[in-house]
């Protein structure tokens, strides 16, 4: 099974996998309770959508 993105380019845009699973989890856990603060039904899952804004350049680590 091929993952999009690939997960060696996510690690590289982040620095660590730690780092990429942590910021992942957290914009993921965020997604999810606005969506249920606002009472919107998610297209998507969460951790798709923080997975895509890491990609897209859109979420990042503040160094």
């Amino acid at each position: 099974m091929m993952l999009y993105p690939p997960v060696a380019d996510l690690v590289d845009k982040i620095g660590s996998r730690y780092q990429l699973v942590n910021l992942v989890a957290r914009r993921a856990r965020a997604i999810s309770a606005e969506a249920e603060e606002n009472g919107v039904s998610l297209d998507r899952k969460p951790v798709s959508s923080a997975i895509d804004e890491v990609f897209t350049g859109k979420l990042a680590i503040k160094k």
